[in-house]
């Protein structure tokens, strides 16, 4: 008979070989079979999975419905567009960005400066949408703002992000920010350059599932589902729910920070209405369809659904938000597990079911009760 370690080494070695074949298909297939043109949307796309898997553990793990993750989405997005803005006009010998010059504004505001320097970009994307969200947490966790209330309160910050942004004629208004040309000294127009885009897009997305998954079998993350389920019962113990959520909140942030700097040079655009009310809800809906409680599910499903949306918006333009409609309240109403959560029903039921005790060892178990 087999050890009981050598039964276990599947389950052990079984994340490493689903990473293995995610980079494979990522790193060695997707480059071969798309066109360039593919590729990039397959780079956009992954960018949406960045922010799935911080809405998976925010959502998922800690049952805080985030409807505002467009606001972070946009911070890293406009900080990296500025700096590529900065860039662009260095190259040019010019001393404000293109778009200042048609609007007559001389002089670079302030708050642009620092991001001309590369590092203080990286830290600031990295550091500023986590440190926005421990604001946030901080002042509405700690006042036990949970539920609906907690989803409302971010959906309003997005639509007031996404406001503000419209009137900062400095920023680009409603017309955003576009046109880069280099991206850290890299031309942006070559295609070596773009599908060097996709590879740090597909890493970094692969980082952030594993950091994840780090995060969901540690002890942190048996905490963060307790507060989900029970959270009276966590403060009855000793822990700080109010700090759990806000762990979770920070990273989702984190993540979505992330994802909003990579889509700026893979699209070349980012605009109000890339960070306002919709995105933010069409990054649930691609969670919820994947599956929030799982760890590939939300990936999987946001990425599926922008793909769907691009394949049926130019084939049916008015007909894919029909569908999108649909699918969310099929997915809702009858899996609300999600596709992932429905996958795995199929396999439990799939599964032949335990043997029944023989009749000698009923007679013997009944022998031997007192």
């Amino acid at each position: 008979m087999p050890s009981l370690t050598a039964l276990s080494l599947p389950d052990r070695w079984r994340p490493f070989a689903g990473f293995a074949i995610a980079a494979i298909l990522l790193f060695g297939l997707a480059p071969v079979v798309l066109s360039d043109f593919r590729l990039n949307l397959l780079a956009k796309f992954l960018c949406f999975g960045m922010v799935a898997v911080g809405i998976g553990l925010a959502w998922g793990r800690g049952g805080m419905l985030t409807l505002g993750q467009g606001v972070f989405f946009g911070l890293g997005a406009y900080i990296m567009a500025m700096h590529l803005k900065l860039s662009d006009a260095a190259l040019r010998g010019d001393a404000v960005p293109d778009f200042m010059q048609i609007q007559g504004i001389s002089s670079l505001p302030s708050y642009w400066r620092p991001f001309a320097s590369p590092v203080v970009t990286v830290i600031a994307i990295l550091v500023l949408p986590a440190a926005l969200a421990v604001v946030l947490g901080l002042g509405v966790f700690r006042r036990r703002v949970k539920g609906a209330y907690f989803a409302i309160l971010s959906q309003a910050l997005a639509a007031a992000f996404a406001t503000l942004l419209v009137g900062q004629a400095s920023i680009g208004g409603s017309n955003g920010l576009n046109r880069f040309r280099s991206f850290f000294g890299l031309a942006l127009n070559d295609p070596v350059n773009k599908r060097l885009l996709f590879f740090i897009a597909a890493g970094t997305l692969l980082v952030m599932v594993a950091l994840t998954r780090q995060l969901m079998n540690s002890r942190y993350g048996e905490l963060l589902v307790a507060v989900r389920d029970q959270e009276e019962r966590v403060r009855f113990l000793g822990y700080d729910p109010a700090v759990v959520k806000l762990v979770a909140f920070a990273v989702a942030a984190l993540f979505a920070g992330v994802a909003g700097a990579m889509f700026v040079p893979i699209v070349g655009i980012i605009s109000p209405a890339d960070i306002g009310i919709v995105p933010s809800i069409a990054f649930l809906i691609g969670v919820a369809i994947g599956g929030r409680t799982t760890l590939l599910g939300p990936v999987l499903g946001a990425i599926a659904v922008a793909w769907a949306q691009t394949g049926l918006s130019e084939n049916f333009p008015s007909a894919w938000v029909y569908a999108q409609g649909l699918l969310f309240i099929v997915v809702v109403g009858f899996f609300p597990a999600g596709l992932a959560g429905l996958v795995t029903l199929i396999r439990r039921r799939r599964r032949p079911p335990p043997p029944e005790p023989s009749a000698d060892l009923a007679v013997t178990t009944a022998g031997a009760t007192p």
